[in-house]
């Protein structure tokens, strides 16, 4: 019987777009394996955004780390093997060939979780990671590839307004930091 202590968080890369459904799978395996003392719970961390849709505004869950899931575990023998067996599954991160699965540190989970202490908070709003004028280039969403130029930074919300050449016009799009790269 594995004890809550020794379970750790863990990330398994899954199909971008496929979060929720791989989190189905993994909880469904689980129970049918009759391994729920292993697996204490899997999360696809979202955030609540608004959408203005017909002239309505419509709340929507986002995944805030498409393609990632997050398992608090027992990881160990079969149970790596059923998870990377699940259908959406690309692999845990930060595996090695034909090792176990690394788990999160503390502070990347708090991180992830939300929990974080104000101090880290207060030294990342110090750090703005962009510039206005600088050339990005666009990692995530439908203009993956896409190079663009800071033309807004909105700190509070951690959001850039990139222009964007598309089909030779320039074109603003409202992006996170997460989904641009320095180039």
């Amino acid at each position: 019987m594995a004890e809550v202590k020794d379970k750790k968080w863990y990330v398994v890369r899954a199909v971008s777009g496929q979060e929720n459904k791989v989190k189905e799978y993994i909880e469904r395996e689980i129970a049918h394996e009759g391994l729920e003392d292993f697996i204490d719970q899997v999360l696809v961390p979202t955030e609540k955004v608004i959408q203005i849709r017909n002239g309505k505004k419509v709340n929507k869950e986002r995944v805030y780390f498409p393609g990632y899931v997050m398992i608090l575990a027992n990881i160990g023998g079969e149970v790596t093997h059923i998870i990377k067996s699940i259908n959406g599954v690309i692999g845990f991160l930060g595996e090695t060939k034909g090792g176990d699965p690394v788990p999160l540190r503390r502070s990347e989970v708090n991180r992830m979780l939300g929990k974080v202490d104000e101090l880290s908070v207060k030294s990342d709003n110090v750090a703005i990671p962009f510039t206005i004028g600088e050339t990005i280039k666009v990692i995530d969403g439908p203009f993956n590839g896409f190079n663009g130029t800071v033309e807004k930074i909105n700190e509070e919300k951690r959001k850039l307004e990139v222009m964007v050449k598309i089909f030779g016009r320039k074109t603003p799009l409202e992006l996170s930091y997460m989904q641009v790269e320095k180039v």
